[in-house]
């Protein structure tokens, strides 16, 4: 299940008001990416913050928390990407974190928003786990990266028909995996393409499992349908 320590990519979208209630949760890093809206979050730590376009918000569930995510707006839906990663080791205490990562800073480039150590100001991942975010400008020319040998890539398109990645031709929700690549590839015919690059090594870090490791199909599984109930319907 999942590719590497990349577990889950839930795409959802959350009428106004809307929301979960709040749920336990052990284990795993889970990162939030706004794409349109506003996305609320309240913890059993404290937290309380809004998410909108542009943040990338990551939660160590670690030990154990209480969280709920809702829709911060009374007018408007809110999409967003939850992505699920499995950390390097169990036992970490519960923390929150949020940032913010200009569209000028993923303009063209592969900007790292997310790492295992924090450099380049991205946010910390606890794994050996790289998140970049990049935007291109039409008419596209490919944007092209080398690609560090020994680590696998998961290409996950966000926006942009027509976008393809290496071989493969892509519409905006599709994922392509990398595995022995040296440089990785991504064009598009039209729309300012937006996506995000996941990089991790061949063999990971894995905790010993768990209850919540046991049993993350199930909890995946009614995470769904929480936010298939929560879609708006179609006009």
């Amino acid at each position: 299940m999942g590719f590497g320590p990349l577990r889950v990519i839930n795409e959802d979208r959350v009428r106004p008001g809307a929301g979960s209630i709040p749920t336990a949760t052990a284990t795993w890093e889970i990162i939030s990416y706004v794409l349109e809206g506003a996305l609320e979050h309240k913890d059993s730590i404290g937290t309380g913050s809004v998410i909108r376009p542009g943040d990338l918000q990551v939660m160590s569930a670690g030990s154990g928390i209480r969280h709920s995510e809702f829709n911060h707006s009374k007018q408007e839906p809110v999409h967003f990407l939850q992505i699920w990663v499995l950390p390097d080791r169990e036992g970490i205490s519960p923390r929150y974190d949020q940032k913010t990562f200009s569209e000028s800073e993923k303009r063209g480039r592969l900007r790292l928003i997310g790492s295992p150590d924090g450099r380049e100001g991205s946010i910390v991942i606890h794994q050996d786990v790289e998140i970049f975010a990049a935007l291109l400008s039409m008419p596209a020319t490919p944007s092209r990266t080398r690609w560090a040998g020994g680590r696998n890539g998961w290409v996950q398109v966000i926006r942009g028909a027509g976008a393809r990645s290496m071989a493969s031709r892509c519409a905006p929700g599709d994922g392509v995996a990398l595995e022995g690549e040296a440089t990785l590839a991504v064009t598009s015919r039209a729309g300012d393409p937006e996506f995000l690059v996941f990089g991790s090594a061949t063999a990971i870090a894995r905790p010993a499992r768990t209850r919540d490791h046991d049993n993350c199909r199930q909890d995946f599984a009614r995470a769904l349908k929480l936010s298939q109930r929560r879609r708006p319907t179609s006009q």
